[in-house]
């Protein structure tokens, strides 16, 4: 499972949950769990939604959030200032 932060025209970005990264050649991502930066809850999404899409054309850029397994190879992504 892999977490993308997505940056959508005229709003805040949106954390989602996907099994794998979009290829060029897809029209929408589909993504679970959406949250907003700090993990808590989008509040323009109605209460329950667990599944999100959005079409390419609503997205400005996307990242791409590292592993938690990743934090053994580079700690100082997972560090707490």
């Amino acid at each position: 499972m892999k977490t993308l932060l997505l940056h959508i025209t005229n709003s805040e970005p949106v954390k989602i949950d996907v099994e794998e990264l979009p290829n060029p050649t897809d029209v929408m991502i589909v993504g679970r769990n959406p949250r907003d930066r700090k993990d808590k809850e989008v509040e323009w999404l109605d209460e329950g939604v667990t599944t999100v899409i959005f079409p390419w054309s609503r997205i400005n850029f996307i990242q791409i959030m590292p592993d938690r397994d990743a934090a053994d190879e580079f700690p100082q992504l997972w560090r707490n200032d």
